[in-house]
């Protein structure tokens, strides 16, 4: 009976270690929030999550433990290269520098310009130049922003 060998994606393992130290990260900033570990205090439900993240880890790490990469990447720079490939394509990248420059227009223009401008162009690029409809979802999205927050919540966008 053949066995098959289960393959890690590039750069798989290192994301997972990399997620046990940020879930430790949490924990140490949630223990933080009242120094010390209280059942009532206001960093127990944090540092229940930061727990639970950790073992979650860990799960992870246990069961990519023998899995091995593809015999086709023969060194950490190709693997470093594949990764690159994989993981930042062109659609992640522009969205990634968009939602960027968003965050950073919301401080000088108001909260529905900014978003408007921001949903309109997202929806331009991802459905490949659709002007029209693009720009009549992304106010119809504002239009309900709007009409929620400010009309039934009551909550004040800047």
């Amino acid at each position: 009976m053949i066995k098959k060998i289960e393959r890690v994606r590039a750069g798989e393992k290192v994301f997972d270690w990399l997620l046990l130290l940020f879930s430790i990260g949490v924990l140490f900033e949630a223990y933080r929030i009242d120094d010390g570990l209280r059942l009532n205090s206001a960093g127990s439900f944090p540092i229940g999550l930061a727990l639970i993240m950790i073992v979650s880890s860990l799960a992870i790490l246990f069961s990519h433990r023998r899995k091995q990469r593809d015999p086709t990447i023969l060194n950490a720079a190709q693997e470093f290269k594949v990764f690159l490939s994989e993981h930042f394509k062109t659609h992640i990248i522009v969205f990634s520098i968009v939602s960027m420059m968003y965050l950073a227009a919301i401080v000088w223009t108001s909260f529905y310009i900014s978003t408007f401008i921001f949903l309109a162009a997202m929806f331009v690029y991802y459905r490949q130049g659709k002007i029209i409809s693009s720009l009549l979802i992304a106010s119809l999205a504002i239009a309900v922003i709007y009409v929620l927050f400010t009309m039934v919540f009551r909550v004040y966008l800047p």
